[in-house]
């Protein structure tokens, strides 16, 4: 008996260490697809940057970068509080895109309600009312990755557009 069920825990193992291993993809290694992407988003952030750059000097505007790539210049302090995330506040803004065609505007639309930082509105514009007062206006520039990406917001502003955003913030009084 003793013997058998060596027998059988012997082959047992014997099966066992005849099996192939499993062979798991390395995810260290570099996917050239994945690669390529990458490379060519890096050069049309690198493209994007240059035409900002000539838009800010062409009209002489004092503009800052963050981290993220939003451009902002406030031109106009308002008196107001700093604007903090859930903050209701109403726009008065153009909208265009870099060439200058003019896309939206409160003239025509009304004045924009938002909570601030909430993401119901472009992920730059609601970087940018976290950066501002009540009452001040600026100057926003969207890279794509902040505004529509390669969609497009299904009328007026085509797949991968840097928008420009010209706003004064009200406090929202409802």
């Amino acid at each position: 008996m003793r013997y058998s069920a060596f027998i059988i825990i012997s082959c047992f193992i014997g099966f066992l260490s005849c099996r192939q291993p499993v062979v798991q993809p390395n995810k260290n290694l570099p996917d050239p697809k994945k690669e390529h992407l990458i490379e060519l988003n890096r050069a049309m952030v690198k493209q994007n940057e240059l035409l900002i750059k000539a838009y800010i000097k062409r009209n002489a505007y004092k503009m800052v970068q963050t981290e993220t790539g939003l451009w902002y210049g406030i031109y106009k302090k308002g008196k107001g509080p700093r604007i903090k995330v859930g903050t209701p506040v109403e726009l008065k803004y153009t909208l265009s895109l870099l060439d200058g065609t003019l896309c939206y505007s409160s003239d025509s639309l009304g004045m924009k309600k938002v909570k601030a930082g909430l993401g119901n509105v472009e992920a730059g514009l609601d970087e940018a009312l976290l950066l501002m007062n009540i009452g001040d206006a600026a100057h926003i520039i969207l890279q794509p990755h902040l505004a529509y990406g390669f969609s497009s917001d299904g009328n007026r502003i085509p797949p991968t557009s840097i928008i420009v955003y010209d706003i004064e913030v009200f406090a929202d009084h409802k």
